[in-house]
């Protein structure tokens, strides 16, 4: 009777430790990356618009699936109107005017695809690149840590309509669900570009899910301030950062995917996940909130054919940046492939207070070339140490991505859930 008794407890401890692994990264009890999202869209022909969206719409809206949409130059929803778009809509940026959507503070855009039917944003050009046209922006009135809890957005766009911020912390800016965005982050002078999704100043009550944004000559998605849940992003190629935290943003992201390419990144600052307190010292009103960003089962992997000699060019960074006065909470997530897997400002002084603040739990490090640093120092020894402690779960291995997803190599249907003894990594 004893002896089946600790047969029992074993296997309880087997299969608690197997729940454990499976856990960790994008999870799912089936592929949720199937059905709505495209990993090769330079490849698709969705046709020719035969609608126009220009100037600015003031009233009431619906975008339908039987008709192609091309934005022409900056497109402004204003006067809180709300722009609604059907599932399976395709809307086009125009390359010759640089097109972009952009949702002011006030109005609501509802683009509320299907998983079998999702809403796409895209090029019109026939050979599709980063950059081909501007991307899609929504304001809102949430709060934000610069001075006066406003700010408006440096992007060359007409001042009576960038502006954000506020104080109405549960607000609404609509729903974008199941949404691919495609060839976005046009450049503009000064050297900025375009975000394939910025979200400035939004409320806790927009939906943000199941959104893609591929080959971005932007950051693919940006957070200004606000209060925001996100689920099930998709960054693929990114030329600039993945996610992007800034202004104070109270964030939680969960089971979300970053895919990088060491010849597609544009400057040794382009990484996966940045949290900043904020953009500018001296614009930022500390008596406010600054970001703090709770990310859970993240899957971020670079997808290199020769890691080694890609590090060794320069062409790998970290996957993760922290800045000073921010706050970053990490828990049961990959990071795959970079150098290192973690890099911290070298403002932040490595004490109790601020280890408090950078919270690295149930991580799967993998393949990297170290895994946690202060910035400009090349000894971690203190920091491995302590993330290295067993009451923070973390786990280091040297798998290649094949061995590590389930189908890293599929091109038009990959799985990136974690594979731990051939287990699905599923919740």
């Amino acid at each position: 009777m004893k002896n089946i008794t600790k047969i029992i407890l074993i296997l309880l401890l087997v299969v608690c430790n197997v729940n454990a692994q499976q856990e960790k990264g994008i999870f799912g009890s089936s592929n949720w990356l199937n059905n709505w999202t495209e990993f090769k869209p330079n490849t698709i022909d969705y046709g020719d618009a035969n609608q126009i969206l220009a100037g600015s719409i003031s009233v009431n809206t619906k975008l339908l699936k039987r008709n192609i949409y091309v934005l022409q130059g900056d497109v402004y929803v204003t006067n809180n109107a709300v722009l609604t778009i059907e599932p399976g809509t395709k809307i086009i940026g125009d390359f010759e005017s640089k097109g972009a959507l952009i949702i002011t503070k006030g109005a609501t855009l509802i683009a509320d695809g299907l998983e079998t039917d999702p809403i796409v944003f895209t090029s019109n050009t026939s050979s599709k690149k980063a950059g081909d046209w501007g991307g899609i922006i929504i304001l809102g009135d949430a709060p934000i840590n610069k001075f006066g809890n406003y700010s408006s957005l440096n992007l060359e766009l007409d001042p009576n309509f960038n502006n954000y911020g506020g104080t109405n912390s549960i607000s609404s800016s609509g729903i974008i669900r199941y949404v691919r965005i495609e060839f976005a982050g046009k450049r503009i002078k000064g050297g900025n570009n375009f975000s394939g999704l910025l979200l400035a100043g939004l409320g806790s009550k927009t939906i943000v899910e199941n959104v893609m944004v591929s080959y971005c000559g932007g950051n693919s998605f940006d957070i200004f301030g606000g209060e925001l849940n996100m689920s099930k992003m998709v960054s693929l190629r990114s030329k600039k950062d993945d996610f992007k935290f800034t202004q104070g943003a109270q964030c939680r992201i969960d089971n979300s995917l970053a895919i990088r390419s060491s010849y597609v990144s544009s400057d040794s600052d382009s990484r996966c996940v940045e949290v900043l307190g904020y953009e500018r010292k001296e614009e930022t009103d500390f008596s406010k909130k600054l970001t703090v960003v709770t990310a859970t089962n993240l899957t971020m992997v670079n997808d290199s054919e020769n890691l080694k000699a890609d590090i060794q060019a320069g062409l790998i960074k970290s996957a993760v940046y922290v800045g000073e006065n921010a706050s970053l909470i990490f828990k049961k997530s990959v990071i795959s492939g970079f150098n290192p897997a973690v890099l911290l400002d070298n403002k932040i002084e490595i004490n109790d207070k601020n280890l408090k603040k950078l919270q690295f739990e149930a991580m799967y490090f993998n393949n990297c070339n170290g895994n946690i640093f202060t910035e400009y120092n090349t000894n971690n020894e203190d920091l491995e140490n302590w993330y290295g402690q067993s009451v923070f779960f973390n786990v280091y291995s040297k798998g290649n991505n094949s061995e590590t997803f389930i189908d890293f190599s599929n091109d038009k249907k990959p799985d990136y859930r974690l594979q731990l003894s051939k287990i699905t990594a599923s919740k």
